[in-house]
């Protein structure tokens, strides 16, 4: 098939739809890839106590949406980094399911050496809309195109005060090379000589898995529950090497 240039004349374009099932082992999978532990997550990581499903699994098929976007349209794999993402649940998700996932361009914005695309993907299963996500592509060199700008991003500055809670977690190095495991199988994240086409020193951590780390941490610290209404939306602004603490 042949894909569709980089332009602002796709926002609003319709990608194919697809169906999606998951089971617990592929939940208890994901929650492995972004750092559980039997000590701690017990609960998302073992059938005897369930398993409860992290919110933040709903990028794995909603990904599909942003799977779609880089089918149709022209981009290289290797100038590809993860912007922003969001998730929003209307429902528990639950450990077994089938869902249609249906995505759509969002935005298109002209960065000058870059472009940024924007996907949302809805799943629905029988009982109806189950989540939504959005994410954003930042595609180095594919700027230029005549397209409008765009807002400009936040800079990401944390306020001139103490913070009202501090979380940390200690990455594993083969962090990366279990969660490609849950879908996301970019080999900028596990093989050096890609990294190095890409312009980076070594391999490095997904976004969605920092992204799920995150996830937890919102959990552990501020609600202890993945019942709706659940959001988060995170922009990514670093990589992240394998094997140290976030």
């Amino acid at each position: 098939m042949t894909r569709i240039p980089i332009s602002s004349d796709l926002v609003g374009l319709e990608l194919p739809a697809s169906t999606q099932t998951w089971t617990s082992k592929d939940t208890m999978l994901y929650a492995l890839g972004v750092g559980g532990r039997p000590a701690e997550d017990l609960d998302f990581i073992y059938e005897g106590r369930g398993p409860k499903v992290l919110p933040t699994y709903a990028v794995i098929p909603g990904g599909t949406a942003l799977g779609g976007l880089m089918r149709t349209v022209d981009m290289r794999l290797e100038m590809l980094l993860h912007g922003e993402q969001s998730i929003e649940l209307f429902r528990p998700l639950p450990p077994e399911a089938s869902v249609e996932v249906s995505g759509r361009i969002t935005e298109v914005w002209d960065k000058g050496k870059a472009a940024v695309l924007g996907v949302e993907g809805v799943a629905r299963d029988a009982d109806g809309d189950l989540f939504r996500t959005h994410a954003t592509l930042f595609v180095r060199g594919a700027g230029g195109f005549g397209g409008e700008r765009g807002p400009p991003g936040g800079d990401g500055a944390a306020p001139d005060r103490a913070p009202d809670i501090m979380a940390s977690f200690q990455t594993r190095p083969e962090q990366g090379a279990i969660y490609r495991l849950s879908g996301d199988r970019n080999p900028i994240h596990i093989d050096p000589a890609f990294a190095r086409m890409g312009g980076f020193d070594a391999p490095f951590m997904h976004g969605l898995c920092t992204y799920g780390i995150v996830g937890r941490a919102i959990l552990r610290e501020l609600c202890a529950d993945v019942r709706p209404p659940w959001e988060k939306s995170v922009g990514v602004a670093a990589c992240i090497v394998q094997g140290c603490g976030c």
